[in-house]
């Protein structure tokens, strides 16, 4: 009785891992594909710039709270958002912090888009 009980054990824990591994794998295969497809719908300075800072342009709009890309809404949103979530008024660090990371993002991008429209200046001058 012992016997049959251990292999039924030693059979379903071998299935169990199995349908895990292929789970695992498919997860895998579907976060590599939606992150080619947000690199390749970002400009290449845009992707780098949301690796660098370790969060896309749209993740950073959405903890913000803006939708396009005005620096005094970005700002104004920015100051509340990193008040509220201050530690000595019973904020999260966490929040602050990402909060943070986002207004960094959107002032890079920010950048980015003033150095594309210099060089747009530049090349219809010459």
């Amino acid at each position: 009785q012992a016997k049959y009980l251990a292999q039924i054990i030693l059979v379903g824990a071998q299935v169990v891992g199995r349908a895990f591994m292929r789970a695992l794998r498919q997860e895998f295969a579907a976060s590599r594909a939606a992150a080619d497809a947000r690199g390749r719908s970002e400009r290449p300075q845009s992707a780098a710039a949301s690796r660098i800072i370790g969060i896309s342009l749209q993740e950073a709009q959405q903890i913000l709270n803006v939708s396009n890309l005005k620096p005094e809404e970005i700002q104004k949103n920015y100051d509340h958002l990193f008040k509220v979530n201050d530690k000595s008024v019973g904020g999260s660090f966490y929040l602050q912090s990402k909060v943070v990371r986002a207004k960094e993002r959107l002032d890079e991008e920010l950048r980015i888009q003033a150095k594309d429209e210099k060089e747009k200046g530049w090349k219809a001058e010459t």
